[in-house]
């Protein structure tokens, strides 16, 4: 049997009771982050695309917080774009500001919808805790 612990940050208790799903589960040292999006605590939608990214970045950084991970724990990132080709340098300028550079696998994904209307991205990770008592 796995150590499971889900993973639901206060802010984001909304979307198990509406959606049905955590935010993460963590299995040892290791967190699977579900896709986080740039919507606000109330579950709306942010409309312009740099804050809507800015908002994802955010929502992901509360769930890995919450599992005692930060961004520098991400081993693997997979990015679901709809109009990949219009909105990436907007989100890539963005990620460049928040997320360190060059420290994890990523994949981007070009699709033709998310979840709800006006979303246009989603980013979905894995981290991996490290010792803090490791030197």
């Amino acid at each position: 049997m796995t150590d499971r612990e889900l993973i639901v940050p206060p802010t984001m208790q909304r979307i198990v009771e509406r959606a049905g799903y955590v935010p993460a589960v963590k299995v040892g040292a290791t967190v699977f982050c579900a896709g986080q999006v740039g919507r606000s605590v109330e579950l709306e939608v942010i409309t312009d695309p740099e804050a809507q990214f800015l908002a994802c970045w955010e929502n992901l950084r509360v769930v890995l917080q919450a599992a005692g991970c930060t961004f520098e724990d991400v081993v693997d990132m997979t990015t679901y774009h709809v109009q990949m080709s219009t909105h990436m340098p907007v989100f890539r300028a963005v990620k460049n500001r928040v997320f360190p550079r060059g420290t994890c696998a990523w994949t981007t994904i070009g699709v033709s919808e998310l979840a709800h209307p006006g979303l246009l991205v989603e980013i979905k990770c894995v981290a991996v805790k490290r010792d803090s008592s490791a030197t």
